[in-house]
């Protein structure tokens, strides 16, 4: 499942393994504008989510898009005002992710973090969430983001290698060592399998 990415091993500093009974799946940006670069790690997203559901663990499906340049805050000047609108094709989510969710689990976001302005939080408490696995795109801007957002705000953070991408391979590669180094355990298909089978 992992062979065509980087091994979590790479980079790993410390071990574990996510608690189902606390843990919750963000399945970041997997939306129609970056199709091609989600589709390398489509496959690996769906098995991931497919795991977390047999686990009972909660997963939440993150989708970027802006309702007026009034939300665009530092994007609009960084991205030079092309950012996804809402109700647009590129905003909606991957037909195969889209299966896959559910309204409730659906979770609007307007900048790079998923916790900033949303009411992830609010769902994470309500369901006594203290860990997050973080799947999706970019690696290295919105997961990233998240990840970092939700170790300082005290969850645990894993991070999956293999059910994440971005534009550029360094780009990835970097992240997935800052992460190991100060914010995340790194995770992959086969050692989330292992991890939540209690193998």
């Amino acid at each position: 499942m992992a062979s065509e990415f980087s091994s979590y091993k790479k980079y790993e500093t410390r071990k574990r393994d996510p608690n189902p009974k606390t843990a919750a799946l963000l399945v970041i940006d997997m939306q129609n504008l970056v199709t091609s670069m989600a589709k390398p790690i489509l496959s690996n997203a769906i098995t991931t989510i497919n795991l977390c559901r047999q686990a009972s663990i909660p997963v939440f499906f993150i989708r970027h898009c802006h309702k007026s340049p009034a939300d665009y805050g530092m994007l609009g000047e960084w991205w030079n005002n092309r950012v996804v609108s809402d109700g647009t094709v590129e905003s909606e989510l991957i037909p195969d992710i889209e299966r896959l969710s559910k309204p409730d689990e659906v979770v609007e976001k307007n900048t790079y973090s998923a916790f900033e302005n949303t009411r992830l939080q609010e769902l994470l408490a309500e369901r006594g969430v203290e860990e997050v696995i973080i799947t999706g795109v970019m690696t290295n801007m919105c997961c990233e983001t998240t990840a970092r957002a939700a170790f300082v705000k005290g969850y645990r953070v894993f991070f999956s290698t293999d059910a994440t991408a971005t534009a550029d391979p360094e780009l990835h590669e970097a992240t997935l060592k800052n992460m190991a180094n100060g914010f995340a355990y790194l995770v992959d298909c086969e050692r989330l399998q292992q991890g939540l089978s209690g193998k």
